[in-house]
C-alpha cells in the first residue's frame, strides 16, 4: 500500500490537459515549461505535468488587481 507522500499517488496531467484546465493554449503550457516557469516530466517525446504544480502555478500567478 501507498504511503502518503509517495510518488503512486501523483496525478500527471497531459500537456493538452493542463491547457484546458487552464484554458490556454498547448503552446502556452509549452512555453511556460520550457522556460522553466511550470515543472515537468519528460516521458520519450512529451511532458508530463504534476496537478500539484499546476495548482502552485496558478496560486503563484494572481496578483491583485484592485
Amino acid at each position: 500500500m501507498a504511503k502518503p507522500g509517495e510518488i503512486s499517488e501523483v496525478n500527471f496531467l497531459t500537456i493538452a490537459e493542463v491547457a484546458a484546465m487552464m484554458r490556454v493554449s498547448k503552446m502556452t503550457v509549452y512555453r511556460l515549461v520550457h522556460n522553466g516557469d511550470l515543472a515537468a516530466v519528460r516521458v520519450g517525446r512529451s511532458f508530463r505535468v504534476t496537478e500539484k504544480d499546476v495548482n502552485e502555478y496558478i496560486r503563484r500567478s494572481f496578483y491583485d488587481a484592485g
